[in-house]
């Protein structure tokens, strides 16, 4: 048996409904990204988890919550599983973003691994301290299933440094909504991926509200 790695992100807040930059800002789920997390937790309540690991911020601690009382297991909490610091860009719209720092807007747009928004992380701050998580996974787990609850950018570049994707690339390779489930096993030739961005865990009008 070996160490898979289950990567939830939160569920349906404000932000992600009105498409602001959220990032560190400490907001809470939506009712129906509770609702989300309940029928996460609903669909994958039957598996052995060993672990538990979530982003210290509302948003994410609520989506884990659900899971974590149906199987009697403690969340744990790690800073590097935050959500990519967006600096002066937290609370703004991509449009206002554009027209208040807009050469800056640009050049992050065009590689976010090694640009960063004003004031904020580039892609591989997040890359680095995401990844010293994953290697605490891997030394304290060496089999089982691990869940894993966090942000939109910090999972997809967690998903491009396993894969062995270029992380600047990663607002353009890979999609990830909310409450999406992507599932990785850190196989004997390397990281194996078996779901990506998966929502088949939400009911009908969730799954419908998202494309899926």
């Amino acid at each position: 048996m070996s160490l898979k790695l289950y990567f939830l992100r939160h569920g349906e807040t404000t932000s992600s409904q009105t498409g602001t930059y959220c990032g560190r800002l400490d907001i809470e789920l939506t009712p129906s990204g509770v609702e989300m997390a309940e029928d996460f937790a609903q669909t994958y309540q039957d598996i052995p988890w060993k672990a538990v690991y979530c982003s210290p911020l509302k948003r994410a601690i609520t989506t884990a919550k659900p899971l974590c009382e149906r199987v009697g297991i403690n969340m744990e909490l790690r800073n590097g599983l935050k959500e990519i610091y967006y600096g002066e860009w937290e609370g703004k719209t991509p449009d206002q973003v554009n027209q208040e720092f807009h050469d800056d807007y640009v050049r992050w747009l065009a590689d976010p691994g090694w640009n960063s928004p004003n004031g904020g992380e580039k892609g591989i701050d997040i890359a680095r301290r995401s990844s010293e998580v994953l290697e605490e996974i891997e030394k304290t787990h060496i089999t089982g299933n691990v869940l894993v609850v966090s942000h939109k950018a910090t999972l997809r570049i967690i998903l491009c440094s396993l894969l062995g994707i270029d992380v600047g690339r990663y607002r353009d390779r890979i999609g990830m909504s909310v409450a999406a489930l992507s599932i990785v096993e850190i196989a004997q030739h390397g990281p194996l991926v078996h779901v990506m961005s998966d929502h088949s865990h939400l009911r009908t009008e969730l799954r419908q509200r998202y494309g899926t």
